[in-house]
């Protein structure tokens, strides 16, 4: 599924990275657990969380995901900003809660992990 296809179905916001929605993601991952996050092994990899703070960005840096869904209306810093930038990395905001993101962006044929 492509990025750009993920904030349509989500009616959500790209706020950082749009040079890359047409790139495309194969699995989604939901977690506000970034120890979790860290063991996965999954390339093309959306990841949905309600932590919204550095250690996020810093999280999907070290695990290689380019897509980062933040939900429950959570906003993003400037500083996370920066840092996405820096890796190409695309940051959505979306005001759903993570339980009907997933359902959402699941029934749109977006696969899990596992």
């Amino acid at each position: 599924m492509k990025i750009k296809k993920i904030a349509e179905v989500l009616d959500a916001q790209v706020v950082c990275g749009e040079k890359f929605i047409d790139n495309e993601v194969v699995c989604a991952f939901a977690s506000d657990l970034m120890s979790d996050v860290l063991t996965l092994e999954s390339e093309q990899l959306v990841l949905i969380t309600g932590l919204t703070n550095m250690q996020t960005v810093r999280t999907a840096e070290m695990a290689d995901i380019n897509c980062i869904v933040f939900v429950r209306g959570k906003k993003v810093t400037p500083e996370m900003i920066d840092v996405a930038s820096e890796n190409n990395t695309v940051l959505i905001e979306c005001k759903y809660s993570m339980f009907k993101t997933i359902s959402m962006l699941h029934e749109a044929g977006l696969c899990p992990v596992y």
